[in-house]
């Protein structure tokens, strides 16, 4: 079954193709021909989600889904969440945004650095909207760990690990990451879709 995924990001193909397996064969927009930056005007990861979807639907009538993730740290009140990929501004840089994150965290204390990974996905299936959530609860490091991964996994380090997103393999991410476990909760819907 083709899907479209809504992403201009390879990384997030390639683990949700890693979760998804081989039934399923995802598309990015680009290989359809779309070349522009896709709708993200909304002040939470859900509509996010929904606006990314419903644009790729609407422009090429393909079932689809899209993801928004936003990471929310406690000592900021929930910052940098919808705004985690432009934390530090335009243009979107993972290594400033990470940056931002460490000076704005610097002093505070181990046990007050928690925080988690929210990612919601909408997938539009025969026109018809579905919404599925993840979460993967943590800590923020005070230095980065780590080379393997994107975004902020060099900082993040899940909850009864001792190792970054960073630091694992991409099969243990998506075991217990945030995307991993929308990812699951995707499958399950689609499986159980095609057993039908």
């Amino acid at each position: 079954m083709e899907l479209v995924f809504a992403t201009g990001n390879v990384n997030k193909l390639t683990e949700a193709q890693k979760v998804l397996g081989e039934r399923f064969h995802l598309v990015m927009p680009s290989e359809l021909g779309f070349t522009g930056e896709l709708p993200e005007t909304h002040d939470t990861l859900y509509e996010n989600a929904v606006e990314k979807a419903l644009f790729i639907w609407n422009k090429f009538q393909k079932n689809c889904f899209a993801d928004d993730t936003g990471l929310e740290v406690d000592a900021l009140g929930g910052a940098p969440g919808v705004n985690s990929a432009r934390y530090a501004g335009e243009p979107k840089s993972p290594p400033d945004n990470i940056r931002k994150l460490l000076k704005e965290l610097d002093g505070v204390p181990a046990e007050k650095r928690t925080a988690r990974f929210r990612c919601v996905i909408a997938l539009i299936e025969n026109g018809v909207l579905h919404t599925f959530e993840g979460i993967c609860e943590g800590h923020i490091t005070t230095t980065l760990h780590g080379f393997d991964g994107f975004g902020y996994d060099p900082i993040f380090r899940p909850l009864g690990m001792n190792a970054t997103m960073a630091e694992i393999s991409l099969e243990e991410k998506n075991s217990l990451s945030h995307r991993g476990k929308a990812m699951e909760k995707l499958l399950c819907h689609l499986s159980a879709n095609l057993r039908q």
